[in-house]
Order: C-alpha cells, then structure tokens, then sequence
C-alpha cells in the first residue's frame, strides 16, 4: 500500500509544525554545544597540563575544563536554538504562512540579536 496507516486526530496535519520541531532544534543544540565543548576541554586541558605529571591534580583540572567548557558552549548554542525557534514560531504565526522565508527572517533575527551584544 501506498498509504500512511497512521491514526490522526481529526483536523490533526502529518507533518510536525514549527513549534513541535523546536523542541527538537534546541535539544539537539544542546547536546551538540556539550558534545562539542567537552571535546574543546579536553584539548584545552591537555594543553593547559602538558608540563605535569599524570596525577590527580591534572585530571582534576582536565576534568575541570571539559565540564566548564562542555556547559559554555550547551548554554550558548541552545541558547541560539531558543532564540531562533521563538523568533521562528512568532513569525509564522504572524505572516500566517510556513515557507523558507520564516527560516531566513528568524536566522537573520537571531544573528542580529546575538551580534547586538557585543560578541565576536
């Protein structure tokens, strides 16, 4: 058969809305910042600890570098993600239309956001 054998609601669409999908952008987000964090940690800290000796103080401070940078780079991406599936859902809410243009007005909006504050 050609067809779905899902059951839906009634009115209920087959494709996931903007605001279901952010659920999933800023999940996703956060993992990957932590992901990609921890990984920059653990460069920065075999970096920082190269003069020492294996021992405890230096997995310590390894350790500290991964779970600091890990949670840095989970806030500030999934931050972003917050910021541009708001700025996502608000609009087509507003132009009542879901299209490409949605994706490009909330990528813009949250770049410009994020680069009003000051970062480089």
């Amino acid at each position: 058969q050609d067809t779905d054998e899902f059951i839906l609601p009634t009115g209920a669409n087959k494709t996931r809305g903007r605001f279901e999908l952010a659920f999933f952008t800023i999940g996703g987000c956060c993992m990957t910042g932590a992901a990609f964090g921890a990984l920059n940690g653990l460069r920065l800290g075999l970096k920082e600890t190269q003069n020492m000796a294996w021992s405890k103080p230096r997995n310590v401070q390894i350790l500290n570098m991964v779970t600091r940078q890990g949670a840095l780079w989970a806030n500030t991406l999934g931050s972003l993600a917050l910021l541009y599936s708001a700025f996502g859902v608000v609009i087509e809410k507003t132009r009542g239309a879901e299209d490409d243009l949605n994706t490009i007005a909330a990528g813009t909006m949250t770049g410009m956001l994020y680069k009003s504050t000051g970062r480089v």
